[in-house]
């Protein structure tokens, strides 16, 4: 909608108003509510965990590795400042020398997913891929959560171990 548009709702008394000039799937990756026959499908970003272990590059993995497990992940997600998502620290990584930096061992620049794919789409490429995990980001890079092969599996349309 234009910014004309937008002031002329505003000033008819609507207060959610916005000016957006992106894409559907920016709107979309944005997690912001959508209609039609697909809105009711479950999507990566519902069912991602949001509050995933995070670390910075600065820190020390035998600190992060303490801190991740004793809440019982195996993964944690390293962040800047601005949650943009810079690497990941997976199993392998995780179990390397404590003294090391997060930016010495972690996977650089993992592949992200976006809010609005579907769960199902989402099980079948974790199992093709052998993910267990994999984070959810806004179009920006954000983080918004991780979402875990289990939880994709158990929301498509057969459940399960079983991915359609």
């Amino acid at each position: 909608m234009s910014p004309r548009a937008a002031w002329r709702l505003e000033s008819l008394g609507f207060r959610q108003v916005y000016d957006y000039t992106a894409g559907k799937l920016d709107w979309m990756a944005a997690g912001l509510p959508t209609e039609g026959t697909g809105a009711a499908r479950p999507r990566a970003g519902d069912l991602a965990r949001k509050e995933v272990p995070t670390c910075g590059l600065d820190e020390r993995l035998g600190e992060v590795r303490d801190r991740v497990r004793a809440r019982g992940w195996k993964v944690a997600v390293v962040v800047n400042e601005e949650r943009v998502v810079l690497g990941l620290l997976r199993t392998g990584e995780l179990d390397a020398d404590g003294d090391r930096s997060i930016e010495e061992v972690m996977r650089p620049g993992p592949s992200t997913f976006r809010p609005f794919v579907p769960a199902e789409e989402m099980a079948r490429f974790m199992t093709e891929h052998g993910l267990e995990s994999a984070p959810i980001t806004t179009a920006d890079g954000r983080l918004v959560g991780l979402l875990l092969r289990e939880d994709a599996i158990a929301h498509t349309s057969g459940g399960g171990d079983r991915v359609p």
